[in-house]
């Protein structure tokens, strides 16, 4: 059953998140802070841990965790709308750190589940266990933690849900393939997630072609299995995921407004039939004087196949409305239009 992305998730996260800094000298949290900034912003792949010690995994939950949470339930909610009558009995979460992705499948889906958490840094499975623990979700509470390496040699059990989320950039190309081809193997619904940059939607196009060979069908948020129809270099697909900011997180991002907007790149792909969209909302809709403007993705074939911009109009009916209150992300046309 799909949980409708439970608020009440996202609510206990931050609660668990509240007092994740007491105790941290203020000095010792920004450096750590600022560092991964650095790592997550720049283009080391490394093959070796990213949170270090107990300080790192501190500041990157309280700096990463909200904004990555709401960018893979944003994603997770592609996949529930493309299979909605499907809801995942077990996940694997690869290089999860400190769980922000079992908590966004939480969010999106009822229980009972059962979870397993890789990731290679020990502090970051034992806080992830911990903010875990204070969850009132038995599938978070029960959840497996478990050491291991991302990459050459990775052994993942079977499961109806692999989530690979904001890993790919961290490895070497040599490792990412083989972290997709182990998705891809063990899962029945794979989603990957990536960072909203050009090369973060480079990384998930190269792995979408691959979960395609895999014989896996894209469920979301393409229309078609086919080619990416954008040009590389000119630009890249992702979306955007609202972030409300705790008083933690806007003192830890130095930030002074109440949200941020997250933004990402994601492929959703399945072994069971799915309901792609007939098209893609890929930009924020542009509201004018009596009209929308709409920029889609849409099918591999037809009158609407491709990269197009769709005008309506007030003439337009009961499609005007949703297309005023259309967002960016969505399928289009809606279903009961």
């Amino acid at each position: 059953m799909n949980a409708a992305s439970n608020p009440t998730t996202a609510e206990t996260l931050r609660s668990a998140l509240g007092g994740l800094l007491d105790g941290l000298p203020p000095k010792q949290a920004t450096a750590a802070v600022e560092r991964l900034i650095a790592n997550y912003r720049g283009a080391t792949p490394t093959n070796a841990p990213v949170l270090r010690d107990r300080s790192d995994v501190a500041a990157y939950a309280a700096y990463r965790m909200p904004a990555t949470f709401e960018a893979v339930r944003s994603a997770l909610d592609g996949l529930a709308e493309a299979a909605p009558e499907w809801s995942p009995g077990s996940h694997v979460d690869v290089g999860g750190g400190t769980g922000a992705a079992t908590w966004a499948v939480d969010a999106t889906w009822d229980g009972p589940r059962t979870t397993t958490v890789l990731d290679w840094a020990e502090p970051a499975l034992a806080l992830g266990k911990e903010l875990a623990a204070r969850s009132a979700s038995g599938a978070l509470r029960a959840a497996e933690w478990r050491r291991a390496v991302i990459g050459a040699g990775l052994a993942l059990p079977d499961a109806d849900l692999v989530t690979v989320s904001y890993v790919l950039g961290e490895l070497t190309p040599e490792a990412r393939r083989v972290v997709v081809a182990e998705a891809a193997r063990a899962g029945q619904a794979v989603v990957l997630i990536e960072p909203g940059t050009p090369e973060g939607y480079l990384r998930i196009r190269e792995a979408r072609e691959q979960l395609v060979e895999a014989g896996l069908k894209v469920a979301a948020p393409c229309p078609h299995d086919g080619t990416c129809p954008i040009e590389v270099g000119q630009d890249w697909c992702h979306f955007s995921a609202r972030v409300s900011r705790s008083s933690l997180h806007r003192q830890v991002k130095g930030g002074s407004l109440p949200y941020e907007d997250e933004k990402f790149s994601y492929v959703a792909a399945t072994r069971f039939p799915a309901l792609p969209v007939p098209s893609r909302i890929t930009r924020r809709p542009q509201i004018r004087k009596g009209l929308v403007l709409l920029d889609l993705c849409g099918p591999e074939e037809g009158p609407s196949a491709g990269l197009t911009r769709a005008t309506v109009t007030k003439r337009h009916g009961d499609l005007y409305k949703a297309a005023r209150d259309a967002d960016w992300g969505q399928g289009w046309p809606p279903p009961s239009v």
